[in-house]
This record gives C-alpha cells, structure tokens and sequence, in this order.
C-alpha cells in the first residue's frame, strides 16, 4: 500500500505504451556456469550502520509477505517382494528370491547444507527519470540492509554487482561534445571517455562508472579489476553508494538485461563479470523502478529461465526483490517475473519514504532460502 509523503518527495509515475519499434535481440542462456568462483575468506564485519540509523515504526500496513516452499512426499512403506511359487502335486512351496543388487550410484548427502552467508547480490536499477528519490533511499536503506544479513551469517561471503537496463554509458550530448559548451552535465567524467571498454557499454555488464545527469560521475574504485564487489573492496557501503547512483538519462529494459547477466558469455572467464556467479552461492536479484518495463525483448518465463539455469536449474537457490508499484498491473512484467518463477520472494511498494523496512522483509527470505539451500 502507499505512505503518504510529501509530494516533492514521491516520484513521478512514468507510463509508456506497449513496444517502441526496437528489433535489438537477445539470446537466451544455452548453458549453466560450471565450477565456482570463489571469493576471498570471510574476515571482520565490513559494514557499518551509521549512528543515527535506527529502524522506523511501520507507519502503515506492509504488503502481505509471501513465501511459497515446496515440500516433497516420500513413501514410507515397506519394498515390494519379488515372489515366485512352484507347485508339485498336492504340495505347494512358496520361495522369495532375494532382492538383486543393481550397483546404484552413491548420490552423496544431499540434505540441505544450507548457503554458509554466500550470497550473490544483483541490483537492476532502473535509469529513467524522476528516479532520485527512489535511488537516494536505497543508498540509505543498503548498509542496514547488509548489517542486519551480516548478524545472521558469521561468515558472511558476497559479491555485490549494479547493472544499469541500457545498452548506453553516459550521457549521448556530453559523449558527442565534452566541452563546457556541449555538455550540461556537472561534473561529468569527460577523461573516462578515453578509457571506456565493450563491458562498459553492454547490457547487462557490471556498472563501475556511472554518468550523466544524476550520476555519481566518477570511477568507482573496484578493485582486482571486477565489475563487482567483494570482501576485498575496502569500502563496501561507499562504493555501493557510487555504482547505485547510476543516473536519470537512460532506459529500463530491466528483464532484458537481467537476462543478458546471467548469461554464460558474461560470466565464464573472459567475461565482463567473470566471477560473479558462484554455484555455491545463493542468487539475490533486486529491482527498482518508478515504471513498468514495457521495452524488454521477451516474455517473463524466457527471463526466469535465464535466471535459473545460472543456477542450474533450481529456483529455490534464488531470492526475487523488486520495489516498485506494488499493485502490478497486468502489462508489469517485471512483477510476473518476481512474484510467479520463485518460490522466495517480495514486493514492496517504491513511495515508501524508508526502504528499510521492506529490507528486512528481504532478510526474512533470504533466512529461508538459505536454509534449504543444496550448492550445485
């Protein structure tokens, strides 16, 4: 449901019609990742709440939250004989061939081992306007938000990757004249145009240097030469802050490039997020947005299965979170996907005025799916 606030501060509904015209295509996931990526050992808490961040009082009534977990029936009654009677004239005898040993494979243990606070952490933020105050609260809400999983796992183990839903880097004006006269932009990071690789301009690559108006506009540090961050970024909270504030000028193809992330190409060595997936790691993927994605290429189920076979099929080995508009409105494909591929997941609604709230609703899930968790 909404919480009023004042109207300077809620964000605009933006609505487009249905298709643009746009033929770019996109291919699918043909293949899971094989073997994992291991981070670096657990060590001290990096993050830290600041001071004055306490939890609010619910000002209103939450959506419902909704977990869907599948349960499994198993026969417990006795194996079947296999039984063969001879009769020799009045006198009949009844004889039980022994069960044959037919060298079953030996499967392992496969009852959860739960995630062991591995946790890979994807955010796809939207980059259209009148996105501020939605990109401003989940900079706030983060440190609590991964304060609060820390205190759950004692050896908590995490990648932590922003993608921006375009294909675009920057602003187009200040790419084409990067000159007081031709861009507006303030601050804009006209020495990384030089720099600028492939990884910074494909869908679905890790963001490290958000630009154009409402941008951080300045590399944002990562080190080890990822697209990601890990245990080693000395940082964690401030250089979230930096990939978060990704920006006003751009798309949201938010299916679209989640899918192009979880994609083979670029994840297997080589790729633009070498790393960032590891098979014995559980997946949470977040969405924010102010509009509903009306321009993605595809349907919500071509979308989940993309997700899932990054995780080799098992969907319960995912934890879906979108704040947006909560209603989901039948053209939202963004919510088909959250709320109808995964049983672990939640929808908040973006006009709340604190987003750490639904965060911890977020944790909850997170608790769940993590404890019956089976590494791949």
């Amino acid at each position: 449901m909404s919480i009023d606030s004042p109207a300077a501060d809620r964000p605009r509904r933006v609505w487009r019609p249905r298709g643009n015209g746009r033929g770019a295509g996109l291919g699918l996931v043909a293949a899971a990742l094989a073997g994992a990526c291991e981070g670096p050992d657990p060590a001290a808490s990096s993050f830290a709440i600041p001071p004055a961040v306490t939890a609010p009082a619910s000002t209103g009534e939450a959506p419902e939250p909704s977990t869907v977990t599948a349960s499994t029936s198993t026969s417990t009654g006795p194996v079947p004989e296999d039984s063969s009677t001879s009769t020799t004239g009045d006198a009949s005898t009844s004889t039980t061939a022994p069960l044959q040993d037919l060298g079953a494979p030996d499967l392992g243990d496969l009852h959860p081992v739960g995630c062991k606070g591995k946790i890979d952490f994807l955010f796809v933020i939207s980059r259209l306007s009148y996105m501020e105050n939605l990109q401003a609260r989940l900079i706030e809400a983060f440190p609590y938000f991964m304060e609060t999983i820390e205190s759950k796992f004692s050896d908590f183990d995490y990648h932590i990757m922003v993608i921006d839903p375009d294909a675009t880097w920057g602003h187009p004006l200040c790419n084409a004249d990067c000159s007081p006269e031709g861009c507006s932009v303030p601050d804009y990071p006209c020495e990384a145009l030089a720099d600028l690789t492939a990884c910074d301009t494909t869908l679905g690559a890790g963001t490290v240097i958000p630009a154009g108006k409402g941008a951080s506009n300045q590399d944002c540090g990562l080190v080890g030469g990822r697209r990601y961050i890990t245990r080693e970024q000395p940082d964690p909270v401030g250089t979230f802050a930096c990939m978060a504030q990704i920006g006003l000028n751009g798309d949201d193809e938010l299916g679209e490039a989640v899918t192009a992330a979880m994609s083979p190409a670029l994840n297997e060595p080589g790729g633009c997020n070498e790393g960032f997936i590891r098979d014995d790691a559980l997946l949470m993927i977040t969405f924010i947005s102010n509009t509903a994605d009306t321009d993605s290429e595809g349907k919500p189920k071509l979308w989940a299965d993309a997700i899932k076979s990054a995780k080799h099929g098992d969907d319960s080995s995912v934890v879906m979170f979108s704040i947006q508009e909560p209603e989901c409105n039948p053209w939202d494909t963004v919510c088909d996907l959250v709320k109808y591929y995964f049983p672990y997941w939640y929808i908040a609604d973006n006009e709340e005025p604190d987003y750490r709230p639904a965060f911890d609703v977020a944790t909850d899930r997170i608790s769940e799916a993590c404890s019956a968790f089976i590494p791949q």
